[in-house]
């Protein structure tokens, strides 16, 4: 079962709610600077460091049924809700919530941050401050409650639900509702929220998994996608944080890419990527499927660094800001691609905010693309730490452009005689020679 995972992840978000705690106190700590990760050596030096921690005894301390899973849940929301709130993303086949547990410093409010996720139990049968403060973390600890139940690897319908996604070759059907109700629940929710990563946990090895999981030819060969560099970086930060995953011996550094490893088709991991422009990795966390209940705090020590180091990850790397139009200063909804990399990052929906995630120590040319306005694109060296870009774009002087202005003049006009009615004519400014 899988269901250790899930309580990884409420672990995690006691740890969090502890991390806060210390440090509004003023406490801010970073990995030292001769941490060794891989190609990324020294990297990960901005991001947390080990520090020992003691789960307290109101945190599971062995395995839950669905329903403790659920209590566990909304205590963590009662304990700990100025900065959480608690929410379903739908149901499964037999009708249990697919409760998710948000952490912010402002939960359930759109802001110009970027957005995570964590995923557990996809598979039934395979049981901090700067965080609150400048990413929104959402937790799902179970996606396949029934599977557990069951004691099974699919759900009530004994469908694998890492095999129940579109697929980039083999699209048997694109179309949500053909999906089951776990996979449907999932799609919508990544629509709903504008998430910039994620990882799903897993168990049966021990190695951090990114894509891509299949090839076209259905062979297993290492087969990157676009971002594949960024990948690596990301399960290298992964790997090297956690307590002995990057010593493998099966799997160079503690990573591998899912083609090269065994091709999976229709997985949850691709379809984030290529349709929600989300980075998300596959975390196998043990060896174990189904380790003992004394083992799950050991368990937790050895991931809990890599679990918080991924997540702090969005905010010291890769490139982040807004796109604003020249003549109104306003956000204009767009997308960000970088030369080279067949892949484009929309902004979000309110804000306009960009998250681009890049592997540092390297040269990009990023551009920022709005339609009806001149593109804009700017070389950047991407140092260690994360780089703040904001794009300000011209309209064009094109039929296209013309009309987006006037309708926005419009827009404009028509709020500002909204305006008028409310309180009344402006009164001229008589000035005075007396």
């Amino acid at each position: 079962m899988e269901l250790p995972f899930s309580l990884l992840l409420l672990f995690l978000s006691f740890s969090t709610c502890l991390h806060l705690s210390h440090a509004r106190g003023g406490q801010r700590s970073s990995l030292p600077s001769g941490f060794e990760n891989g190609g990324y050596a020294g990297s990960t030096r901005h991001l947390f460091k080990e520090s020992r921690s003691h789960i307290g005894n109101d945190v599971a301390r062995g395995y839950m049924t669905n329903s403790d899973l659920e209590k566990a849940v909304k205590a963590f929301g009662r304990r700990c809700s100025n900065i959480s709130r608690i929410y379903s993303i739908g149901k499964s086949v037999n009708g249990i919530p697919l409760w998710v547990i948000e952490i912010s410093d402002k939960p359930g409010e759109q802001e110009a941050e970027p957005a995570f996720k964590y995923i557990g139990n996809v598979h039934g049968d395979e049981p901090a401050a700067s965080i609150v403060e400048n990413v929104h973390l959402h937790i799902l600890p179970s996606m396949n409650p029934d599977g557990f139940s069951l004691r099974r690897r699919g759900n009530a319908n004994n469908v694998d639900l890492n095999r129940d996604f579109p697929d980039q070759f083999f699209p048997l059907n694109d179309d949500v509702d053909m999906r089951q109700p776990e996979t449907r629940a999932i799609m919508n929710w990544l629509r709903d929220i504008h998430f910039t990563a994620s990882a799903s946990l897993h168990g049966g090895a021990l190695v951090a998994n990114y894509p891509w999981d299949g090839t076209e030819d259905k062979r297993t060969n290492y087969f990157g996608c676009p971002d594949d560099e960024t990948f690596r970086f990301m399960a290298s930060i992964y790997s090297h944080s956690h307590y002995n995953m990057s010593s493998s011996k099966e799997f160079q550094g503690g990573i591998t890419n899912g083609a090269s490893w065994y091709p999976i088709y229709g997985g949850m991991q691709d379809w984030n990527y290529i349709h929600g422009g989300c980075f998300e990795l596959t975390l196998e966390i043990s060896d174990n499927k189904w380790p003992s209940a004394n083992e799950l705090p050991t368990l937790w020590e050895y991931n809990k660094m890599s679990m918080l180091n991924l997540v702090a990850s969005l905010l010291k790397t890769g490139v982040h800001g807004r796109i604003f139009s020249s003549d109104t200063g306003r956000p204009v909804l767009g997308s960000i691609t970088v030369k080279g990399i067949n892949h484009t990052v929309k902004a979000g929906r309110t804000f306009a905010d960009y998250h681009r995630l890049l592997a540092p120590g390297g040269r990009y040319e990023v551009m920022a693309t709005v339609p009806g306005y001149k593109s804009r694109s700017t070389g950047i060296w991407l140092e260690e730490a994360a780089m703040t870009l904001d794009f300000v774009l011209d309209p064009e002087v094109t039929l296209k452009g013309f009309l987006c202005f006037l309708f926005r003049r419009r827009i404009k006009n028509n709020n500002l005689s909204k305006h008028r009615q409310l309180v009344g004519p402006k009164r001229p400014v008589v000035v005075s020679n007396a």
